[in-house]
């Protein structure tokens, strides 16, 4: 029997008349929904609490590996199917994997929905996991990988993930390892997937033009997998070691990343963070954009980043530059960064980031897509659902205090780790 857990109207914001629902079904599968009654169209998601993280090093890239053999064909669909069922009807498929989740995701008219939840239900419960099709797909991945090797700038990423976190599994690169995934079986898919996609980890999130009843019921009606339960094994962290790490390529640039571990996704200093991390890389009024590219023109592009996990947390910045300017940029970025240790910041600058960072969540969330993975992060993550009033009221509460403590957490020299990688 389907259980409706939750309902809640929130509408004194962008989203007036919208409508958020939480229902459980009978197999334990969390459904949650936001009706926006002004589009017409809806964007529905499965999301998995599987990826990286839960892999072991010798299957390192599994879950996105995964991710990339359920569009390969099903029971009742071939690949072209699968892409050309919702294409035909203008809406699209797609998929990602991260370090926490994997998700399969459509955007569809509101009249195709029932043709949405059938193609997401068959990716899910009934992929063909074809050996011929697997070898194949092992060449794409690593096509994949090599595209990446060929990115510096986001290659560094995972090589400062594997810096701060190592031996962790949140160390791992999403794509996995040439040499591991030329070692996948079909045995080692089947195996990861009855392990990891159980029912108790399964969120199905939609947003749009949609009545959450009849969602439920078509939740109900394919998504009919037994009812199956696991629980994630969140391996304790090694001590952190800040570090200074370098590696080569060949290229002209240098690219640079440099941060530590912070605070998990619910944790109460997460709204401090983001707006701290808004005052220092967050466009292009930044502090770190206006000193190292306006002001010295030592770099082309220049932010910081703030991530947030299960259990942990990363703060980061990025710069790429010349060779020649690495260590300049770093001391300015430091001095940045000392800047608020030392308290050298106003209430209205204050201010002015609070109204940023209100701003750009707001414009986000007009589109669907972007409501639909707010639902299920707030699901996986806080298990609940929190208005856009509840959001402003906590971005507004932020103080400058807030600020200097996280500034005093985070920001000394000694705690942050710098991965470089340098031009041949």
């Amino acid at each position: 029997m389907t259980r409706d857990v939750n309902l809640f109207t929130d509408s004194k914001n962008v989203n007036e008349g919208s409508l958020y629902r939480k229902s459980l079904l009978s197999n334990g599968i969390r459904v949650v929904s936001e009706k926006i009654p002004y589009v017409r169209s809806v964007s529905i998601g499965i999301w998995i609490e599987a990826g990286t993280r839960d892999e072991p090093a010798e299957k390192n890239g599994i879950a996105h590996f995964l991710e990339h053999m359920v569009f390969k064909g099903t029971k009742t669909r071939t690949s072209f199917e699968l892409a050309d069922t919702l294409e035909a009807l203008g809406g699209s498929l797609n998929a990602f994997t991260s370090k926490e989740i994997t998700s399969f995701y459509a955007h569809v008219l509101d009249e195709h929905l029932e043709i949405a939840v059938d193609i997401l239900a068959d990716l899910l419960n009934h992929p063909l996991f074809d050996p011929q099709e697997l070898e194949k797909e092992k060449h794409v991945v690593i096509e994949e990988i090599k595209d990446l090797e060929d990115s510096p700038d986001d290659l560094i990423f995972d090589y400062f993930f594997e810096g701060i976190f190592s031996p962790h599994s949140l160390s791992f690169p999403t794509l996995g390892k040439k040499e591991t995934v030329r070692n996948f079986r079909r045995e080692d898919l089947i195996e990861f997937r009855e392990k990891n996609y159980t029912s108790n980890r399964i969120i199905i999130a939609a947003a749009g033009n949609i009545e959450h009843e009849i969602l439920v019921d078509l939740c109900e009606k394919y998504f009919s997998q037994n009812q199956s339960f696991s629980r994630r094994n969140l391996s304790k962290f090694p001590p952190e070691k800040p570090a200074r790490l370098e590696r080569n390529y060949h290229g002209q640039q240098a690219h640079v990343c440099m941060g530590c571990r912070t605070i998990p996704y619910s944790a109460p200093g997460k709204y401090p963070l983001l707006l701290t991390n808004t005052i220092l890389g967050a466009g292009m009024s930044s502090r770190l954009f206006q000193t190292l590219r306006e002001k010295y023109g030592l770099v082309y592009t220049v932010f910081s980043f703030a991530d947030f996990f299960t259990d942990t947390g990363v703060f980061g910045v990025y710069f790429g530059t010349d060779e020649e300017n690495i260590e300049r940029s770093i001391e300015l970025i430091n001095r940045e960064f000392t800047k608020l240790l030392n308290h050298e910041l106003k209430e209205d600058e204050l201010l002015k980031r609070q109204s940023q960072l209100k701003g750009n969540l707001l414009l986000e969330l007009e589109s669907t897509s972007n409501r639909m993975e707010r639902l299920a992060k707030m699901e996986i993550y806080s298990h609940g659902f929190h208005t856009l009033d509840d959001v402003i009221q906590s971005i507004d509460q932020v103080n400058l205090d807030d600020v200097f403590k996280i500034a005093n957490d985070y920001f000394h020299p000694n705690r942050l780790y710098q991965m470089i990688i340098r031009p041949d």
